[in-house]
C-alpha cells in the first residue's frame, strides 16, 4: 500500500533551496553596493548595453595585474557585469560577449607587486575574486551556461577560494569571498549530475563542510546550501560528507534560532537521508530526531515543510522509529500544519502522518489528537499529491478500530465515497480504506455506531445511518433497520398496522424526503446499496416465472371447436373454449362458472373492453402455460391478467415492463403497478427511481413522485431486510 504514494518524498529540495539563495544573494547584493554603476542608466538602448557589455569584458581581459589601478578596473568591470547579470534577460548576452573566461580569469588573483625586494600587498584585497565568483554565480543560474564554465577551469579556484579563511581568520572580506564561492558552486551543480561529481573530485567537498563551523553565519548558511545542493541524488557525494564528520554541526544548526540557518541544515539533512538508509541510522544515532520535531513550530514555513518531510522519511526506517516520532511530540504540530494555507506545507504533514499512520500504536493517538478531520478536508483539494497523501494517511487510521466510528461520525464515509480524486492510486487507496472500514463494522464497533445512531445529534445519527446502509453487513441489515422499531417520530406518520421501522431507516427515508439535493442523493444512493446488499437478484433482474406446476390442455386446443363448451364474444368474434380448463386456471372463471353469475349457463359469453389480440393472448397461456410478452401489448395484457386473476401471467407482463422502465416512463409504471397491483414491478420502478436518482432529481415532478412512493417504499424494505428472499422465491 505504501508504495502507492506519489512523490512526496521526493519533493525538490534542491531547486527551492537554490532559488532561495540566489534571491537572498540578490537582495543582500543591492543593500551593499547601492548607488553603483548598474543603477546609473535607467534606460539603455540594447546597442548601448552591448557595448558596455564588450568594453567590460575587454577592461577585465587587458588588466589583470596586482596594480591599484588595474585592480579598481577590474573590480568597477565585475560590478557592472553583475548588475547585468542580476537581469536574466541579459544572462546570454553577457556569455555571448566573451565574459565567462575572463571572469574566471579573475578568480585567482595576479601575482603581488615587488617593491624594494620584499613582497607587497594587493590593492582591493579579495574583492576582485569575490566579484568573479558572484557574477559566475548569477550566470550559472540558466543551466545552459553551467558546462561552459566549468570547462573554462573555475572550480578549482572556487574550491582554492573556500579555502582561505586559513589566511586572514575572522575576515569581513575573507567571509565575503568564501561565501560567493560557496553559492556560485551551489548554482554550477544545481540539477547538474556531472558538476556534482566534479565538485568532488576537484576537493570541493571537505572544505565547505569545515565551513559549517566557521563564525560568519552567512557563510555557513552558503556551505550548507552548497551540501544540500551536492547531496541531492548523488550517494558519493553524500557518503563523503558524512565522512568528513558534517552531521553535528548540521545538528546542532537545526537549534539555531536564525530561521535561514536551520533551514539550510533540515534540507541537507533531508537529502542526505533521501533514499539512504544507512546514512537515515546514522542521522537518527547522531540525535537529529528531537531537533527536526522542533523545527515544525519554527516560525518559518520553508523549515516546517521540510521537517514534516524528513519525519516521514525517518518513519520509513522502522515501526520503532515511528512511534518515537509520535512520543516525542511531533503529532500536535503537524496536525496544526494541515491547517496551513500553505499548500506544500500540508502536503507534507499529510506526508508525515500517512507514515506514522501506518504502525498500530500511533493510529489512536492521531485520531484522538484531531487528524481525522483536517485529513479529510484534504481530500476535497485539487492537489493531487496533497489528496494522495491526506487520503495514505486516512487508510493507516482506519486499520484501527477505535477509529472507525469516529470517521463515520464527522462524515468520512461520504467524503470518501463523493471525492473527486485526480490520481488512480489515490482512488485505489481509497477504495481500499472503505473495505477497511466495511471489514471493521462488527462487534463493539458496530455497537457504538448503533448507539451514535439513535442517541447521537441528528446530523451524526445520518451519517451513520447512510454509512451503515453502504457498508454493513447482509446479515446485520435486519437488525439495524428493522428490529430496533424505536424512532416513534417517524413510526407515528404511517398507519396503526404498518409494520414497525428502527431510526436506521427512518433517517434514509427522512433524507430521500428532504428538500436538499445532497440528501435526497446520499439517501438514494444508500437505499439503493442496502436493497442490492439484501438481495444479490434484486426485482429489477429477476428473470420471468416459470410455469405453475399444472396439467394444460396444450396449443392445439386454443380457439379450437372441438369438445368446446363455451364462446367468447371478442369484438364480434367468437372465441372457443372448454370451461375444464377455465376452471383450472383461476379463481375468477371459477367464480364465473360455479358460482351465482348469468354466465354459468350462457353458451355465448360477451368481453368488452379487452382487444381480441388480448384475450388470444390471454387465453393461449391458460392453454399452455407460457407465452412471448412483448412491449406493445404488455400493458393491455396485465390489466386482463389482473382482471381475471392471472398470477403468472402478471408476472410475465411485469418482467416484460420492467424492461422498459425509463426516466421518460418511470412514473406511469409505477402507477400502473398501483392499478393493477403488479408488487414486482412497483419494486422495480423504487429501486429505479432511486438507482437514477441523477437523471430523475431534474425532472420538475420528482418530488411528488418521492412523496408518492414513500410508502412502498418503506413496505419493500421492511419486507426485503425482514423476508431476504432467495433467488427461488423471487422466481415464485
Amino acid at each position: 500500500m505504501e508504495k502507492q504514494r506519489h512523490n512526496s518524498g521526493k519533493y525538490h529540495r534542491e531547486q527551492s533551496s537554490s532559488r532561495r539563495s540566489l534571491k537572498r544573494k540578490l537582495n543582500e547584493e543591492r543593500c551593499e553596493d547601492r548607488g553603483c554603476v548598474g543603477g546609473e542608466s535607467p534606460v539603455a538602448s540594447q546597442q548601448d548595453l552591448m557595448r558596455d557589455i564588450q568594453a567590460q569584458v575587454e577592461i577585465l581581459d587587458s588588466v589583470f595585474s596586482a596594480s591599484e589601478r588595474d585592480r579598481a578596473s577590474a573590480k568597477h568591470a565585475i560590478h557592472v557585469l553583475s548588475e547585468l547579470a542580476k537581469n536574466e534577460d541579459m544572462v546570454n548576452l553577457i556569455v555571448d560577449y566573451a565574459a565567462v573566461p575572463v571572469l574566471v580569469k579573475h578568480l585567482q588573483a595576479p601575482p603581488p607587486l615587488l617593491m624594494d625586494g620584499e613582497g607587497g600587498s594587493r590593492s582591493y584585497e579579495y574583492e576582485v575574486e569575490k566579484g568573479s565568483a558572484f557574477t559566475l554565480g548569477l550566470l550559472a543560474i540558466k543551466p545552459e551556461h553551467q558546462q561552459l564554465i566549468v570547462d573554462a577551469g573555475a572550480l578549482p579556484h572556487l574550491v582554492d577560494l573556500l579555502k582561505r579563511h586559513s589566511d586572514v581568520p575572522n575576515s569581513r572580506v575573507v567571509s565575503g569571498v568564501i561565501r560567493r564561492a560557496a553559492d556560485a558552486i551551489t548554482n554550477l551543480a544545481h540539477e547538474n549530475s556531472s558538476i556534482k561529481i566534479r565538485v568532488r573530485v576537484e576537493g570541493g567537498i571537505p572544505p565547505i563542510v569545515e565551513l559549517l563551523k566557521f563564525a560568519d553565519s552567512k557563510v555557513q548558511k552558503a556551505a550548507a546550501g552548497a551540501l544540500r545542493t551536492l547531496a541531492f541524488k548523488n550517494d558519493e557525494n553524500k557518503n563523503q560528507i558524512v565522512e568528513c564528520n558534517a552531521l553535528p554541526t548540521l545538528i546542532l544548526m537545526l537549534r539555531s534560532e536564525d530561521t535561514a540557518t536551520h533551514y539550510e541544515a533540515v534540507g541537507v539533512i533531508g537529502n542526505l537521508v533521501h533514499s539512504s538508509p544507512n546514512i537515515k541510522k546514522e542521522v537518527l544515532v547522531a540525535g537529529a530526531l528531537q531537533p527536526v520535531i522542533g523545527l515544525l513550530r519554527s516560525c518559518c514555513s520553508e523549515s516546517q515543510r521540510e521537517a514534516a518531510l524528513l519525519l516521514g522519511q525517518f518513519a520509513a526506517t522502522d515501526s520503532d522509529c515511528k512511534v518515537h516520532i509520535v512520543q516525542r511530540g511531533s503529532v500536535p504540530p503537524l496536525i496544526e500544519m494541515l491547517h496551513s494555507p500553505d499548500t506544500q506545507l500540508m502536503e507534507m504533514s499529510a506526508f508525515a502522518i500517512g507514515r506514522l499512520a501506518q504502525d498500530p500504536h500511533n493510529q489512536a493517538g492521531i485520531a484522538h489528537s484531531g487528524g481525522i478531520t483536517p485529513l479529510l478536508k484534504l481530500l476535497e483539494s485539487k492537489n493531487g499529491s496533497l489528496q494522495h497523501n491526506a487520503a495514505f494517511a486516512l487508510y493507516g487510521l482506519a486499520e484501527n478500530e477505535d477509529n472507525v466510528a469516529d470517521l463515520i461520525r464527522v462524515g468520512g464515509v461520504q467524503k470518501l465515497q463523493d471525492g473527486e480524486f485526480i490520481f488512480q492510486p489515490t482512488r485505489d487507496c481509497v477504495a481500499k480504506t472503505l473495505k477497511r472500514v466495511e471489514e471493521k463494522i462488527n462487534g463493539r464497533v458496530l455497537s457504538h455506531l448503533s448507539y451514535l445512531m439513535r442517541m447521537g445529534e441528528r446530523n451524526v445519527q445520518r451519517r451513520v445511518a447512510l454509512a451503515l446502509a453502504h457498508l454493513c453487513s447482509p446479515d446485520d441489515q435486519q437488525t439495524i433497520f428493522i428490529d430496533n422499531n424505536d424512532d416513534l417520530d417517524y413510526n407515528f406518520l404511517f398507519p396503526p398496522h404498518s409494520p414497525r421501522i428502527s431510526t436506521g431507516l427512518a433517517l434514509l427515508l427522512e433524507l430521500l424526503e428532504s428538500t436538499d439535493a445532497k440528501h435526497q442523493r446520499d439517501s438514494s444512493m444508500a437505499l439503493c446499496r442496502l436493497a442490492n446488499k439484501a438481495s444479490s437478484l434484486s426485482s429489477i433482474d429477476a428473470a420471468p416465472p416459470s410455469p405453475i406446476p399444472q396439467v394444460y390442455l396444450g396449443e392445439q386446443y386454443v380457439n379450437n371447436p372441438t369438445l368446446s363448451d363455451v364462446t367468447f364474444l371478442v369484438e364480434g368474434r367468437r372465441f372457443y373454449a372448454h370451461r375444464i380448463c377455465l376452471l383450472a386456471s383461476s379463481d375468477a372463471f371459477r367464480a364465473m362458472f360455479d358460482g351465482g353469475y348469468r354466465e354459468r349457463d350462457a353458451k355465448d359469453i360477451e368481453i368488452p373492453n379487452i382487444r381480441w389480440d388480448v384475450f388470444e393472448l390471454m387465453m393461449r397461456y391458460i392453454y399452455t402455460g407460457s407465452v412471448d410478452v412483448n412491449l406493445e401489448i404488455a400493458q393491455d395484457l396485465l390489466r386482463a391478467a389482473d382482471q381475471y386473476l392471472l398470477e403468472g401471467l402478471k408476472r410475465l407482463c411485469e418482467y416484460a415492463m420492467v424492461q422498459d422502465i425509463s426516466v421518460e416512463n418511470v412514473s406511469l409504471m409505477f402507477e400502473l403497478s398501483e392499478a393493477f397491483n403488479a408488487s414486482n414491478l412497483r419494486d422495480a420502478c423504487i429501486l429505479y427511481i432511486l438507482d437514477k436518482y441523477k437523471k430523475l432529481c431534474v425532472m420538475p415532478w420528482y418530488s411528488q413522485m418521492v412523496h408518492r412512493i414513500l410508502p412502498e417504499t418503506r413496505s419493500y424494505f421492511v419486507r426485503v431486510l425482514y423476508h431476504r428472499p432467495n433467488h427461488a422465491e423471487l422466481r415464485r
